[in-house]
């Protein structure tokens, strides 16, 4: 089972019912193409309308832009096969990608595809018998402690790890996909078979920065 946050900085952070937790990049296709799309842009606004040259110039343009939207495709495509493959159940935050859309965010929102892999979680999950969960967005998942489940004020999104009253050192997004394993009902179902890995696998640790996945031979120590 595993438990999914997604944003922007990091595209996915998942954290998996035996204790593994993982932050996947977010590869920003539409940034990367950025230059040349300007470019291509430029060189379409210099072009007389209605002539030939333009049409030309308007078709490059598109292209680089088929060429963002294929590439993420393919991205989301392998990391949703994956998650399907190695986990029964998924859960995920329903988000309001259409009100964030209408924010300063717009563009790295549009350039996550947040909607396009978790269609693809569901249209997988579906054809290899697993399931996928959507968890309301109105669920406090970010600012409530996965330790002692007291849920704090709202966090600004510079800050990425905190100290709960309880000692518990948190780091944001391991924080995050924890509550939301556990609004799905499948952390508490966990704790009753007797394992308890959800406390630990959302403190932060020094070693995150720039880490994807974590060592599975080195378990997560309590900061």
């Amino acid at each position: 089972m595993a438990g999914i946050d997604l944003g922007l900085a990091d595209l996915a952070v998942i954290i998996c019912s035996d204790g593994h937790r993982e932050k996947v990049a977010a590869p920003r296709h539409l940034r990367a193409a950025q230059r040349r799309l300007a470019r291509e842009q430029r060189a379409l606004a210099r072009k007389e309308k209605g002539s030939s040259n333009r049409a030309k110039a308007r078709v490059k343009v598109a292209a680089v832009h088929r060429k963002v939207r294929e590439t993420r495709l393919d991205h989301h495509h392998k990391l949703a096969l994956r998650l399907i493959h190695e986990n029964q159940v998924v859960a995920v935050e329903d988000l309001a990608v259409v009100g964030l859309a209408r924010t300063r965010l717009a563009k790295s929102v549009h350039d996550a595809g947040w909607s396009l892999l978790v269609r693809l979680l569901e249209e997988k999950a579906a054809q290899h018998g697993r399931r996928v969960v959507r968890i309301s967005r109105f669920t406090p998942s970010t600012r409530t402690c996965s330790q002692c489940g007291a849920v704090g004020e709202a966090k600004a999104l510079h800050i990425r790890e905190w100290t709960c009253e309880c000692g518990a050192h948190l780091d944001r997004d391991f924080n995050a996909a924890v509550n939301i394993l556990d609004a799905a009902g499948l952390a508490e179902s966990l704790n009753a078979c007797g394992a308890d890995v959800r406390h630990e696998v959302a403190r932060a640790v020094r070693s995150d920065a720039g880490t994807h996945r974590t060592d599975p031979d080195h378990p997560v120590e309590a900061a």
